[in-house]
């Protein structure tokens, strides 16, 4: 450790991508559909509503938010100046190659042609979650035959992953 007065040699030039999941952002700057961190999961707001200020208070912002990867409703409520986390999240497209113990084998074609092959098949068990639809909507174009390519939305935050959309695209 350095002494004051004493120079240390630091290399900030670069950083880790992962070195945060978050950002801040004041409440009230929130809007339907944006991302909150609620109880460390990754929500999408599904909706907002804004009380009036109190005598000697502030205004307060009830979120409403599902899961990004759960699809669980959570609840949060925040004065409008606050400062909120909100989760980095990455949306991606890749082509379904194999589907082989219950991970997806993905092409991405922005990316040099990299493979990806940790992303699970999403679970069909949950009925009427966006996970279930997801898994069943993706057995039933994988066991067709024809002249279509499948592509997957991928979804990642917080350092996990969710199948968030499933499409049949005509082959190039």
């Amino acid at each position: 450790m350095a002494t004051p007065g004493e120079e240390t040699d630091h290399d900030f030039s670069s950083t880790n991508a992962e070195a945060s999941f978050t950002n801040p952002t004041q409440a009230s700057q929130l809007a339907k559909g944006d991302y909150i961190l609620i109880k460390n999961h990754p929500c999408k707001i599904i909706s907002k509503s804004t009380s009036k200020p109190g005598k000697h208070g502030h205004a307060k912002i009830n979120f409403e938010a599902l899961c990004l990867f759960t699809a669980k409703k959570y609840t949060d409520l925040h004065p409008a100046h606050a400062t909120v986390e909100a989760p980095i999240v990455v949306r991606r497209e890749y082509l379904l190659l194999d589907i082989e113990g219950g991970y997806l084998s993905l092409w991405d074609q922005t990316a040099g042609g990299a493979l990806k092959d940790d992303v699970r098949v999403p679970k069909t068990d949950e009925t009427g979650t966006r996970m279930a639809e997801m898994g069943e909507l993706l057995g039933r174009l994988w066991g067709k035959e024809g002249e279509k390519d499948i592509m997957v939305t991928v979804l990642s935050a917080m350092g996990m992953e969710v199948v968030d959309g499933v499409k049949e695209v005509e082959r190039g």
